[in-house]
C-alpha cells in the first residue's frame, strides 16, 4: 500500500512557480473565452502554453488546426496521452520557450493568417506582445489573457496613470478591446490578482502611419522614459542627437505645449513629433 502512495505521489503535478503557471479551472470560463474569440473551422490556431489542455481540448472542435507551443516538458506527456484519449488528431503539440519560436515555420499564406491565443503568464507578458507585434503580417488576430493591471495598460487612453509607451506601441499596431475579466479564484494556484480577456485585431491598425516607425518608437520610448518629467526633459534624455532649442521648437510646430507630460499624448501627437524630430540634423552638441 505505501509503494502504491507513492506512485501516486509522484505523478501529482506541482505548478512551476517560476513560469508562471496558474490554470483556468471553470469549465464555463473556458467555454465563454472560446466564444468570445470568434475563431473560425478554418483557423490554424497558435497557442501559448496549453498547459494541462483545459482550453485545448475543446477548442480543437471548433478550428482547423492548433499548434500548440508548450515550455513545461512535464506536461507534454500527459498532453499528448489527452489528445489520443479524445481522438483529438488536430493539434500539433511543440516543447518550446514561446519567446523563442519562430511563428513563420507554422505560417501557411496559401491558407490565411495565424491567430493566437493563450493565459500568459506576466513574466513574459511584455515581451510575448513585443513580439507579436513584430509577427503582425503573420497574425491576423490574439486573443490572450492578461494579470487585469497588464490588460489595463494595453487598453489605457491618454490621460490616464496606466498610459504608457506600452499603450501607444500596442494600440499603433492593433484595434484593442477587452472581453471578460476573470476572478483570480477561477484559477489554480490561486494567483495574486484577477485576469483580463483582450483581444488585439492586428488588421485594423491606427489610421495613420508614421514616416519611419523604429524612428517613432524611440521617441514614445523617450517621452516616457521618465514619467515624472516633462516632455522635454524626458526627450532630452533619450535623444542625444537633440539639443533642449530643438526639442522645444519641435514640440512647439506640434503645436503641443513643452511642459506637457507623455501620458497626455495621444497617437497621433508622438506620429507628428516624431516626423519633425526625424528632420533635425545631428548635432555635436
Amino acid at each position: 500500500m505505501s509503494r502504491i502512495k507513492s506512485i501516486i505521489k509522484k505523478k501529482i503535478f506541482h505548478p512551476n512557480k517560476r513560469l508562471g503557471q496558474n490554470f483556468l479551472k471553470n469549465s464555463g470560463v473556458i467555454h465563454n473565452i472560446i466564444n468570445l474569440s470568434e475563431f473560425e473551422g478554418t483557423d490554424h490556431v497558435l497557442e501559448v502554453g496549453p498547459g494541462k489542455g483545459e482550453l485545448t481540448i475543446p477548442l480543437a472542435a471548433v478550428v482547423r488546426h492548433i499548434t500548440a507551443v508548450e515550455k513545461d516538458n512535464r506536461l507534454i506527456s500527459d498532453l499528448n496521452d489527452k489528445f489520443s484519449n479524445n481522438n483529438i488528431d488536430n493539434v500539433s503539440l511543440i516543447n518550446s520557450d514561446i519567446l523563442r519560436f519562430d511563428i513563420s515555420a507554422i505560417a501557411d499564406f496559401r491558407i490565411s493568417k495565424i491567430k493566437v491565443i493563450g493565459n500568459l503568464p506576466y513574466n513574459i507578458s511584455s515581451p510575448f506582445v513585443e513580439m507579436l507585434i513584430k509577427n503582425q503580417h503573420l497574425v491576423s488576430k490574439a486573443v490572450l489573457m492578461f494579470q487585469i493591471e497588464f490588460a489595463q495598460r494595453i487598453a489605457a487612453r491618454p490621460g490616464s496613470k496606466a498610459y504608457g509607451s506600452m499603450s501607444v506601441l500596442v494600440q499603433y499596431n492593433a484595434e484593442v478591446r477587452s472581453l471578460l475579466k476573470v476572478s483570480k479564484d477561477e484559477f489554480s494556484p490561486v494567483p495574486k490578482v484577477g485576469s483580463m480577456l483582450v483581444v488585439f485585431d492586428m488588421e485594423k491598425p491606427h489610421s495613420r502611419r508614421a514616416d519611419d516607425y523604429e524612428f517613432f518608437k524611440r521617441v514614445v520610448k523617450g517621452g516616457f522614459a521618465h514619467r515624472r518629467k516633462t516632455l522635454i526633459n524626458s526627450l532630452k534624455g533619450s535623444l542625444q542627437f537633440c539639443n533642449s532649442e530643438d526639442i522645444l521648437h519641435s514640440l512647439e510646430k506640434c503645436g503641443i505645449d513643452p511642459q506637457r507630460r507623455a501620458e497626455t499624448l495621444s497617437i497621433d501627437d508622438f506620429i507628428n513629433l516624431a516626423s519633425v524630430l526625424k528632420n533635425i540634423e545631428p548635432t555635436n552638441s
